[in-house]
């Protein structure tokens, strides 16, 4: 089957989806990142671009009303949309991309691209996953319960992903995340 040259990564926050996705990108130039845009407060070491184009609730709004996304979600209180031209503009030039999105964006997706390789990204186990928001966000993050019940309520959508990996150790989860992409673009080049 020919498949769309689209692959839809998704996890709860804190899996390690970004790290995965991140890692892939220096290791496959074909491979190219959408950027999309969130409402959301930048974390320490992101910047405009890096890893979302940040924009105020107001700006995000305008953009969703102009037609500017193919997709948007509200996600932990805080808004993202995927730009529409992208797709065209990178496949154009051959490449293939690559996306993180949550379960929401991803089964949107789904509607327009049912040929894209949907893998989800799980956390060894729950309290893993906390200990992970925890060292990234803080022990008093004001959002981790939030991120957390979202965790338990998207972890039971991962059957609808093509492929699930367990990301209990980085490289394990990583060479079977990297076998995943090398087959998919030596098979669809």
């Amino acid at each position: 089957m020919k498949r769309d040259k689209l692959f839809i990564v998704s996890a709860p926050s804190g899996a390690g989806k970004s790290s995965l996705c991140e890692r892939a990108l220096k290791d496959f130039p074909e491979l190219e990142d959408i950027i999309t845009s969130t409402t959301r407060q930048m974390r320490p070491g992101e910047g405009p671009g890096n890893p979302y184009h940040f924009v105020t609730v107001e700006k995000f709004l305008e953009l969703k009303r102009n037609g500017y996304f193919i997709e948007t979600a509200l996600v932990h209180n805080n808004h993202y949309g995927t730009p529409a031209h992208i797709f065209q503009d990178a496949w154009s030039r051959g490449k293939f991309l690559i996306m993180d999105v949550d379960v929401q964006g991803a089964a949107t997706f789904r509607k327009f691209f049912p040929n894209a390789v949907y893998i989800f990204i799980k956390p060894p186990n729950i309290d893993e996953l906390r200990k992970r928001l925890e060292k990234r966000d803080g022990a008093h993050s004001k959002d981790l319960s939030v991120r957390l019940q979202n965790a338990i309520k998207e972890l039971e959508l991962a059957p609808l992903y093509e492929y699930q990996i367990v990301n209990d150790s980085f490289d394990r989860a990583y060479s079977e995340f990297r076998e995943i992409i090398r087959t998919t673009i030596q098979n669809n080049s």
